[in-house]
């Protein structure tokens, strides 16, 4: 019986000779378990794989992340009387509010032509990096669940509550759309440049959720820190008035050009000059220089139209040229400094 049973074995049976070897009885003698590894080419499964390994990886479940930005989004209003119809009505009742008191009750247009689509597209522009901010600070905290549950690369989270701000954005460029519109700015070809204008800003915005993921897992406080972190980066950034108007800057050159090229100023410039007519003939430089007019815009400080006539701190192609800068770098810098600490989310 002994020989029949030898003599059937083969796939799919039960003998002896196709059962799992015993190992716990250690490696052979004189060899150490780390050479055994060697030779067979293992390694520690909980090992971090080698950064462009872990792009692989993140890209080979894009459509996972996808699928779960878009859930997430729908299952956000689920709840609601209203449902999906809030992802239209928020921004619209933002761009109610903030009007009401920046352009009506405080009156910071300061000579903008066109000042409510110029405050609505600064509002929702930065509105995408800010919720992004703060929402990426959190994720690890938030999902500890799912991490201790299921192996996956952990930037899928910060990336994915990039997409699904990013489709929150898109929900509020159509409203956008009818109020720009509707102040009576011409539908031009200038449009499709915000596309690549906000696809900088994605970009962007996934390198920094990154790098803001890792701090806020090490930190639970750097999470309820970040929403007076981005608040004070707003009043900084013209989302509500234009860098350029400001009189005291005008003095201060080199501010002013700080101000200017700072991420936030830089998409929310790019999209205005975008969309925008009026900003975009009103874009110091984009105008032969003329004393005469840009000293009338100098002297009053209110007639923004002249600033065309002025010599321009930052130029168009200066700023496309900031936008790729700040994407590139923080996408790099962002995803080398998740991917390092890897193995260590879910822990502690």
């Amino acid at each position: 019986m002994k020989e029949r049973a030898r003599d059937q074995g083969g796939p799919g049976t039960l003998t002896d000779e196709l059962a799992t070897p015993d190992l716990t009885e250690g490696p052979p003698p004189g060899e150490s378990l780390a050479e055994l590894a060697a030779e067979y080419q293992l390694r520690p499964s909980s090992a971090r794989p080698g950064v462009f390994a872990y792009a692989g990886q993140l890209w080979a479940r894009r459509h996972f992340i996808m699928g779960f930005a878009t859930a997430r989004n729908v299952a956000m209003y689920t709840e609601a009387r209203l449902g999906q119809l809030w992802q239209v009505l928020t921004p619209l009742l933002n761009a109610a509010v903030y009007y009401l008191i920046f352009g009506i009750i405080l009156d910071t247009s300061r000579g903008v032509p066109k000042f409510l689509p110029f405050l609505i597209t600064g509002i929702f522009i930065f509105n995408f990096t800010q919720r992004a901010f703060i929402t990426s600070s959190r994720v690890i905290v938030d999902s500890l669940p799912l991490i201790r549950a299921l192996p996956f690369p952990r930037a899928s989270l910060p990336i994915g509550y990039v997409l699904i701000e990013l489709q929150q954005l898109i929900m509020s460029m159509i409203v956008l759309t009818a109020i720009v519109l509707g102040s009576g700015e011409p539908l031009t070809w200038y449009w499709l440049l915000a596309l690549p204008a906000l696809a900088l800003q994605t970009v962007f915005n996934m390198g920094m959720a990154l790098f803001l993921a890792r701090l806020g897992s090490g930190a639970d406080d750097f999470g309820q820190l970040m929403p007076f972190l981005v608040r004070t980066w707003m009043y900084t950034s013209g989302v509500m008035f234009s860098i350029q108007t400001i009189s005291t800057l005008k003095k201060h050159p080199t501010l002013t050009y700080i101000l200017q090229i700072n991420p936030a100023a830089v998409f929310i410039s790019l999209v205005r000059n975008a969309i925008l007519k009026s900003e975009r003939l009103a874009w110091p430089g984009s105008k032969p220089y003329n004393a005469a007019k840009c000293a009338l815009y100098d002297s009053k400080g209110t007639h923004l139209e002249n600033s065309a006539y002025c010599h321009g701190t930052v130029t168009m192609n200066q700023l496309w040229l900031y936008g790729a800068g700040w994407a590139v770098l923080a996408l790099v810098v962002g995803f080398v400094f998740f991917w390092q600490a890897e193995t260590r989310y879910g822990r502690g």
